[in-house]
């Protein structure tokens, strides 16, 4: 008997069902709280556990909702709370981040890096921690549609980018406020972060030598170095500079494709429909974007040239093949 994709949820949740922050309630969420209507035009995104496919923009959603999710006070405590039932994947880099530009530049005011969901190492995939509590810095500039945005990547799985994005609304005193600028990995056209292997300063240098970034509120955009490199095309009315180049926010210059990698299936026009004899030798050889393997009882995703680790099916299942970029896990 051959299980289809929704009902291996339960079976291979390392793949399919991640995290996703449920207050401040990010766009569009199926399962946050004290959500805003949904905009005209758009929909409820009951996906919102997924990452960031490699054509998607920054925050997933261009239009913001038409009022904020919370409103915050610079200076004070905020809480921002998760789902209990995603897969953390042995923690990683979390950022939690403030955009006065539409969702264009981000700078970071608060940071769980190396072990976030835990506090420590750790090679679970339940979460320990679903709620952070961190005090706002006190200079943040006031804003009624700033953009609040959680990143992760994550330690073990996938080279993935996870981004919600919240509409808020904040109350400052300042007219700016100088921060690290938020780091974007293992998205398309940026650097990757590999699995971290028990090594958890796998990475850590993309954070600590960010750029340092002052964004306002003044209506005007100014820069000395390089912005986060969104492409989410927002306008803004924020001014930004920068006083370094940020490591991990320069596209790569060979980087043209834009490729989603799906947990079980790639889209991608990159993958070929090679067979199965073709998807093996790749393994050896390099690989090309969006192309599955199986390997016995899991199978693995290539990335931007590398092999993700072994992704497992579930207990008793195995992987099958189905095409070049397509893999099912199945009774024996």
């Amino acid at each position: 008997m051959m299980f289809k994709i929704s009902a291996l949820a339960a079976l291979v949740s390392s793949a399919v069902a991640h995290m996703a922050i449920t207050s401040p309630c990010p766009r569009y969420s199926a399962n946050g709280i004290d959500c805003p209507a949904v905009p005209a035009g758009e929909s409820i995104d009951y996906s919102i556990k997924s990452p960031l496919a490699a054509d998607q923009v920054l925050c997933k959603y261009t239009t913001p909702y038409a009022t904020p999710s919370a409103t915050w006070t610079a200076g004070q405590s905020v809480t921002v709370s998760f789902q209990n039932d995603g897969a953390a994947h042995g923690g990683g880099h979390c950022q939690f981040s403030i955009s006065y530009d539409g969702g264009n530049t981000f700078v970071v005011v608060h940071e769980e890096l190396q072990y976030c969901f835990f506090g420590a190492a750790s090679s679970s995939n339940t979460a320990a921690i679903l709620d952070y509590t961190f005090n706002l810095p006190a200079d943040l500039p006031s804003s009624d549609s700033a953009v609040f945005a959680w990143t992760w990547v994550n330690a073990i799985g996938n080279r993935e980018f996870y981004m919600d994005c919240a509409d808020v609304a904040i109350k400052g005193t300042s007219t700016s406020y100088t921060g690290k600028q938020m780091t974007i990995a293992n998205h398309n056209g940026y650097p990757t972060i590999p699995e971290f292997a028990g090594d958890y300063t796998t990475g850590l240098t993309y954070y600590t030598n960010a750029a340092q970034i002052t964004v306002t509120g003044s209506g005007s955009t100014s820069s000395s170095g390089s912005s986060s490199g969104s492409s989410s095309g927002s306008s803004g009315s924020s001014a930004v500079s920068s006083s370094a180049s940020p490591v991990a926010h320069t596209p790569s210059a060979s980087s043209t494709a834009s490729v989603a990698v799906p947990v079980y299936t790639s889209t991608s026009a990159a993958a070929p429909a090679a067979s199965s004899t073709a998807v093996a030798s790749a393994s050896s050889t390099g690989c090309t974007h969006g192309v599955m393997q199986c390997n016995g009882t899991g199978y693995k995703v290539c990335v931007w040239g590398t092999w993700s680790a072994l992704i497992n099916c579930g207990a008793g299942t195995a992987c099958k093949q189905t095409s070049a970029s397509a893999v099912i896990c199945d009774w024996p």
